[in-house]
């Protein structure tokens, strides 16, 4: 049975949607932004606490952590909790937030203090994943700065930020930064994150409902790379660097 057609796009193909980065959005975390791609939000916050996990009690070293979650009206229908179990889909989300903003830092010679990142999805129109790791690389740079303003640093470990942004096949067609109408149609769906050094974090391209050659890979990387350099400008007039 065919399915109806999409909505005529509000935007190029190749562009993102407004993004928007709000600092201190989050006033009692050490750090916070509420980012906006479209009509995806998301809250993120980081708490700075004394100590680390136990494997890493002696060593000197801090850690820096991250969790996500989705509230149950950020959708079109309710989400139940993830009261006792968390679910495959939170446990991938929140372990790639992680690896992402870790990769901010070259190591953890900051002492033992534990960063814990909170990525609460309030509204979700697609890319809430992506939308995360580029507000959380936001409060991350915010947080380390309220430590050193406190006296507990020296410096920021901060080297460089990472952004996020989804990009995919949709009707044969090469879209940047999906929303849900979108994402589910995609035949390719794929999330880039990439450092402000131009160098990629991670790239996860999957064929969904069709298969992708090696063109239109290269299509997709040049198309997300457009989305990444307007991310990371954003995030540099959100900090105030420069």
């Amino acid at each position: 049975m065919p399915r109806d057609p999409l909505p005529p796009r509000a935007r190029p193909l190749d562009a993102l949607r407004p993004v928007s980065l709000t600092r201190g959005a989050a006033p009692y975390a050490e750090g916070s932004c509420l980012v906006a791609f479209g009509e995806t939000r998301v809250l993120c916050t980081v708490s700075v606490e004394a100590g680390v996990p136990g494997w890493r009690k002696g060593s000197g070293q801090g850690w820096l952590t991250a969790e996500y979650a989705m509230l149950p009206r950020a959708t079109h229908t309710r989400t139940a909790r993830e009261r006792r179990e968390i679910g495959g889909r939170t446990q991938e989300i929140q372990r790639l937030i992680g690896r992402s903003v870790r990769a901010m830092l070259d190591d953890f010679a900051f002492g033992e203090w534990t960063l814990k990142v909170d990525c609460d999805v309030l509204q979700a129109d697609g890319g809430t994943r992506t939308a995360a790791i580029t507000g959380a690389s936001v409060a991350v740079c915010d947080a380390f700065a309220w430590m050193v303003g406190q006296g507990h640093l020296p410096a920021s470990p901060v080297r460089r930020r990472v952004s996020a942004v989804s990009v995919g096949v949709v009707e044969g067609d090469v879209r940047l930064d999906l929303e849900y109408v979108e994402d589910v149609r995609a035949e390719v769906d794929m999330n880039v994150v990439r450092a402000s050094t131009g160098a990629f974090v991670e790239v996860q391209g999957t064929g969904e409902h069709g298969l992708f050659d090696r063109g239109q890979l290269d299509r997709l990387l040049t198309v997300a790379e457009r989305g990444l350099d307007a991310l990371d400008a954003a995030q540099v007039a959100a900090l105030g660097i420069g």
